[in-house]
């Protein structure tokens, strides 16, 4: 099985944009961690992004994956937090508010995650594209 140098690229973009998404999930997350609601159908939910594997040819038995994609976001179905605070504005008649399921220690492990990837993925392509540049040189 060969892979053009050239795929490098594709393979080491698709990383990189899902990795973005990641970040910018994770980033969404953490913004809205301590925002208090009275109703549980108003309360922000934590958001996942959901990765496929992008395959060269779905039909081909070995399955060979040549990137990742993005297949959505999804919602935590983690139960939110109820805490009694009645002098908050958003407190319910009983004085309780219901807050994310935002776990802030595991985003931010999520954060640095994701950054270390995307990262990676940038290293890639430069390895890549060093490659290609003496490939070149040895022709002159």
């Amino acid at each position: 099985m060969t892979m053009s140098l050239f795929n490098v690229f594709d393979t080491a973009g698709t990383g990189m944009y899902a990795q973005s998404v990641r970040l910018n999930t994770t980033s969404s997350n953490l913004a809205n961690a301590n925002s208090a609601s009275s109703s549980i159908d108003r309360t922000y939910r934590a958001r996942e992004p959901v990765f496929g594997q992008i395959l060269k040819d779905p039909f081909s038995p070995d399955g060979t994956a040549i990137g990742v994609k993005v297949l959505g976001v999804v919602e935590s179905q983690a139960p939110l937090r109820r805490e009694y605070n009645p002098g908050n504005p958003n407190a319910d008649e009983e004085g309780y508010v219901y807050m994310p399921n935002v776990n802030v220690v595991e985003e931010m492990a999520n954060m640095i995650s994701a950054s270390r990837s995307y990262q990676t993925n940038v290293e890639v392509m430069n390895t890549a594209k060093e490659m290609l540049m003496r490939t070149l040189a040895m022709g002159q």
